[in-house]
């Protein structure tokens, strides 16, 4: 380790038993996309007491520090800080206990159950000591804090012209927890994480009685069909030197058993590696945006209404 890196790391001891209580107080009170208003706020104030300089409500509820230490690059650190709408059972003295009313108002168990909670406090630990080691260093320093990560939150903050307000950055840094053994930081050639899609399907059927399933067209049945093909666009036509991920998550339809509905709404999920492999799952028909030809329909007599079978 350098002289100026060994410096830079000064006080992280010293740090380590405030940080374990805010991730504990940030894991006990989540805050679903959008809506981490007390998450920001805790943000916010941390940035400032350590001396930078801050922008809130970017994007909604993201959070923005700078600090400069001279000339030199432009370095963006990013976490997010979204909980998601999953019911806590880990037993732990600090387990979540909030629930929450959803953009669809559905009142929803929250938990911070994909390690946002861990991202806020490593990077509020990192700003303190580039903060507090401003010797060590040279450059500029954009510390995002960003929300909504899992229903598009960067997008948000780009369109609130994070871009032109804040300095450009020549590397962008992240980070995220994962199942690797405690004290080492993992990563590896290429793509470490995946890109996310996600989309919704509403299937129009024809509604009836249950007790007349022939006078109906059921589109609970549709999509029953529609998630078990879905199960083959991985394994049948992504390489298997590739990697991608499709998942159904929600599946809705109907209110009653004996009534067939007249929709069904699905909400699919697709993680990918590479543009190629995203192109590939989106349009798993044809690969890519072209469609793929049909081929010319055999002659027809017009005449002939019915069809001999074969032998």
């Amino acid at each position: 380790m350098t002289t100026s890196a060994t410096s830079l790391l000064s006080g992280l001891n010293g740090q380590l038993p405030g940080l374990r209580a805010l991730y504990k107080d940030l894991h006990a009170h989540p805050e679903l996309s959008f809506q981490e208003v007390r998450t920001a706020g805790i943000v916010a104030a941390r940035l400032r007491e350590q001396g930078w300089d801050v922008t809130e409500g970017v994007g909604g509820t993201g959070v923005v520090g700078v600090l400069s230490a001279g000339d030199g690059p432009v370095v963006l650190l990013r976490a997010d800080m979204d909980a998601l709408p999953v019911r806590e059972e880990t037993g732990l003295p600090y387990a979540s206990t909030r629930t929450a009313v959803d953009a669809e108002g559905n009142e929803v168990p929250v938990m911070h159950a994909c390690g946002h909670d861990m991202h806020v406090t490593c990077l509020l630990g990192a700003t303190a000591l580039l903060a507090a080691n401003r010797h060590a260093w040279r450059g500029t320093v954009v510390a995002v804090f960003q929300p909504a990560e899992e229903i598009g939150g960067a997008p948000a903050m780009i369109d609130d012209g994070f871009l032109e307000r804040f300095p450009h950055a020549e590397v962008c840094l992240g980070q995220h927890v994962g199942p690797i053994p405690a004290g080492f930081v993992g990563t590896r050639p290429g793509p470490v994480m995946a890109a996310s899609d996600s989309v919704r399907v509403r299937l129009f059927g024809r509604g009836g009685h249950g007790s007349m399933p022939e006078t109906t067209v059921d589109p609970v049945v549709m999509a029953a069909a529609i998630v078990m093909r879905l199960q083959t666009v991985v394994s049948r036509e992504v390489g298997a030197e590739q990697q991608a991920v499709v998942t159904v998550g929600s599946i809705h339809s109907g209110t009653k058993e004996n009534i067939i509905p007249a929709t069904a709404d699905l909400r699919i999920n697709i993680r990918s590696t590479t543009p190629a492999v995203r192109e590939r799952v989106l349009r798993p028909s044809s690969g890519s945006s072209a469609p793929r030809p049909r081929p010319p329909a055999p002659p027809r007599n017009p005449r002939s209404r019915t069809s001999t079978p074969s032998r």
